[in-house]
């Protein structure tokens, strides 16, 4: 839910949730169960990691959070995305399985080992889809918000230290509050503890 004036945003953020997939049988209420899956605002990937929650990723979507995950879902199962030993993560290290086409053109000798591998790779998909504990949060698609929110916890976890910099994944195309912009406080309000997100920041 977001409370939000010209000063202030504030995040309630729902979680965690299990991956929304069906064949993927959670100890976590799916997010597809929630009522929060049908709304979009900014959503965090995390794993269980010393008595709370580690973020590998922050994200953003106008769009329901159950079609946005749908659609990433999709992508892990082509290949595109990095994927990584789920024991590793979960020990803040993150250890590749499979490193991700991305939106590149192909590689013929990579996508020979893609195919080569598709089922140790679907199987390392499944297990990090698995382990996922999913968190999200509604905020209404002002313009820039959402990008300044994603953008700003991103850079936040890259300038951390430890596991918590070391996890989150790199080279997002991230739209950081631009200089022009007047500053907005986040406050973030949250069941359990996730790692490396303050209990203010601004955007």
């Amino acid at each position: 839910m977001l409370d939000c004036n010209t000063d202030l945003i504030e995040l309630r953020w729902e979680g965690p949730f299990g991956w929304p997939c069906p064949t993927l049988q959670s100890d976590q209420l799916p997010l597809g169960n929630a009522v929060a899956a049908l709304k979009g605002g900014i959503y965090l990937w995390t794993v269980e990691y010393s008595g709370g929650y580690l973020i590998y990723l922050a994200g953003m979507t106008r769009r329901p959070f159950l079609k946005r995950f749908q659609a990433h879902a999709k992508e892990y199962r082509r290949g595109v995305y990095t994927v990584f030993d789920v024991a590793s993560l979960k020990r803040g290290n993150r250890t590749e399985i499979w490193h991700g086409f991305y939106y590149k053109n192909r590689p013929v000798e990579k996508q020979l080992e893609y195919d080569r591998r598709v089922d140790e790779i679907t199987a390392a998909v499944n297990a990090l889809l698995l382990n996922y504990r999913v968190f999200v949060a509604h905020v209404e698609p002002t313009p820039r918000i959402l990008e300044r929110i994603e953008g700003a916890i991103m850079t936040m976890l890259y300038n951390s230290t430890g596991p918590i910099s070391a996890v989150p994944d790199r080279g997002m195309q991230l739209a950081p509050r631009w200089k022009r912009e007047q500053p907005i406080l986040v406050r973030n309000v949250w069941p359990v503890m996730i790692h490396g997100l303050p209990m203010e920041f601004e955007v």
